[in-house]
C-alpha cells in the first residue's frame, strides 16, 4: 500500500492524498484533517475532496516535506469528523437517455434498477467537479457501471447520472462521461443564494421516484 503524498497544484496549493477505502469512515478522516489544517498558519482554506484534501496557501511553500509530515501525522492519528447533516428528499424522473442501457448492463429491469437506486440515503462525501456538484457515497455495488466511451458534449443541469461506484446530480450544464438515468428540477447551485451550494459534506440525499420511463 502506497504512503500518503502531496502534489503541488500551481504554486500556492497542495493536494494531500492517502490510500484508503472509498467509504464514509475514510471521508470523515479527510473532513477532520481539513478542519484542523484550516487553522494552520499560512493556510487560507482547506477543502476536502474525494479521498483527499486541498490546502490553499498564502505563500509558495518552502518546506513541502514538513507539510507532508504534518498532514500524514493527522491522517495516522485516525481523527474523524462526524456530521449530522440535513436530509434532502429530491423528486426524480427516472427517464434518462441511458436508463435502459444501464438496466441491461446490470441485468435488471428498469423498475428493479429504480428501486435499487432510490433505496439508500446517500451521503455527500465532497462538493466539487463543478460548483455545487455533490459526490455521493452509498451506491449499491450492483449498480456499478463503466464510464461511457464517448462522453456527452453537454448534459443539462439537474441530470442524474452514475458511473463506477458513484452517482450524482449535475448542478449545471456541461460535458459528462457518466450514464444518465434521470433528472430533477432542484437547483444545487445558485450564486444569489447564501450559501450558494445547496448541500455540503455530511448532508444526505434521498431520491424519490416520481416518474419511471416505460
Amino acid at each position: 500500500m502506497r504512503d500518503p503524498m502531496i502534489s503541488m497544484i500551481g504554486s500556492r496549493a497542495v493536494l494531500f492524498q492517502a490510500p484508503c477505502p472509498f467509504d464514509l469512515a475514510s471521508q470523515q478522516r479527510f473532513w477532520a484533517i481539513a478542519d484542523r489544517a484550516a487553522h494552520w498558519p499560512g493556510v487560507r482554506e482547506a477543502v476536502p475532496g474525494m479521498t483527499n484534501v486541498t490546502l490553499l496557501l498564502d505563500h509558495v511553500p518552502t518546506d513541502t516535506d514538513a507539510l507532508l509530515a504534518d498532514l500524514t501525522a493527522l491522517w495516522s492519528s485516525g481523527i474523524r469528523k462526524e456530521v449530522e447533516g440535513q436530509l434532502l428528499t429530491i423528486d426524480i424522473a427516472y427517464d434518462g437517455p441511458h436508463l435502459a442501457e444501464v438496466a441491461e448492463m446490470t441485468d435488471m429491469t428498469i423498475n428493479q434498477l429504480v428501486a435499487l437506486h432510490s433505496a439508500p440515503d446517500y451521503t455527500v462525501y465532497a462538493v466539487g467537479s463543478h460548483a455545487g456538484y455533490c459526490y455521493l457515497g452509498g451506491l449499491d455495488p450492483r449498480l456499478e457501471t463503466p464510464r461511457r466511451k464517448v462522453p456527452l458534449p453537454r448534459l443539462p443541469g439537474g441530470s442524474l447520472s452514475l458511473a463506477g461506484l458513484q452517482t450524482g446530480v449535475s448542478a449545471s450544464a456541461g460535458p459528462s462521461g457518466w450514464n444518465t438515468i434521470g433528472s430533477t428540477s432542484v437547483s444545487f447551485f445558485d450564486p444569489a443564494r447564501d450559501p450558494a451550494a445547496l448541500l455540503g459534506p455530511g448532508d444526505r440525499i434521498r431520491f424519490n421516484p416520481v416518474k419511471v420511463a416505460p
